[in-house]
């Protein structure tokens, strides 16, 4: 086998082991999985051909770069239905950045009126720039309260701010929907870089081991609190290239930071050095 085969199934490995992690716990079978690679492999191969100014490619093309017969390619060029909500497109999820970053500025702004008019800022108000006017204020105030991230006291008209990041771990098929996005496009520019594909994305780490668990939750503690001013930056960028933005803009970006850690057996956890490792951009 060519080298470079057996390098990128070896890493393809590490990279499935988590998806078959997950799709064990949820009682997905291999059967689910062999249909889904197959999903993936032709809609990949139909992406491939088309920047290749092939708008409409046929099954022999297919078959010849899946390694799929022709009647498996047949049985599978359909549309796929995707069943898991737009993340980039939640009002909620918009609205909640909104009111962390005024949190941010002024903490006094944890706690905001239902509604106030334009004389001072309130949930209403907040919920209309996120939205964009899209959604109305009360049906984004029954998503948050439904996630547990904001609470109402109804008598006095006020709610509060009760989470320091959008993370809806009371809701299983929005967690998936992040899960699937975040971790998508957190590989999308991995590979783009492994394939030496321009502009070079952003893609940094830094690796230890032969800790304590308490020291990498000390670190993970580290990490939380940088991530909560640079998520704060960030956000304030994008809103101002929003608003700037001309009509026919049409690109997008998201940015994250994630820590992992565990307890390891006695050779891998033998104690290394921090290891930095970048293949993006200077």
């Amino acid at each position: 086998m060519d080298l470079r085969l057996e390098w990128t199934l070896v890493a393809c490995a590490r990279i499935l082991q988590p998806v078959v992690r997950l799709a064990l716990a949820m009682g997905i079978k291999h059967p689910h999985l062999e249909d889904l690679l197959r999903d993936l492999l032709i809609e990949e191969a139909q992406r491939t051909w088309r920047s290749r100014g092939v708008p409409n490619p046929h099954l022999s093309q297919l078959s010849i770069t899946t390694g799929l017969n022709r009647k498996m390619v047949t049985a599978k060029v359909r549309a796929t239905v995707d069943t898991l909500p737009d993340t980039e497109q939640s009002a909620a999820a918009k609205t909640f950045t909104l009111w962390q970053q005024m949190v941010t500025e002024d903490a006094s702004f944890r706690h905001l009126p239902l509604t106030a008019g334009d004389a001072v800022p309130s949930f209403e108000t907040v919920a209309r720039l996120g939205s964009r006017g899209n959604v109305h204020y009360r049906a984004i105030l029954d998503e948050l309260r439904r996630l547990h991230m904001v609470s109402e006291d109804e008598e006095r008209g006020v709610v509060e701010l009760t989470a320091d990041g959008f993370v809806p771990a009371e809701d299983l098929r929005s967690m998936l929907a992040f899960l699937g996005d975040n971790s998508r496009d957190h590989l999308q520019a991995a590979v783009a870089n492994a394939l030496d594909e321009e502009p070079k994305m952003l893609e940094r780490a830094v690796y230890a081991s032969g800790l304590t668990l308490e020291d990498c939750e000390q670190i993970q503690r580290v990490g939380r609190e940088r991530w909560a001013t640079l998520h704060h930056d960030l956000a304030q960028a994008m809103t101002q290239a929003v608003d700037n933005a001309p009509p026919n803009a049409k690109a997008r970006i998201r940015v994250g930071i994630y820590t992992y850690y565990e307890a390891c057996d006695e050779d891998e956890g033998r104690g290394a050095a921090p290891t930095s490792e970048s293949r993006s951009a200077p």
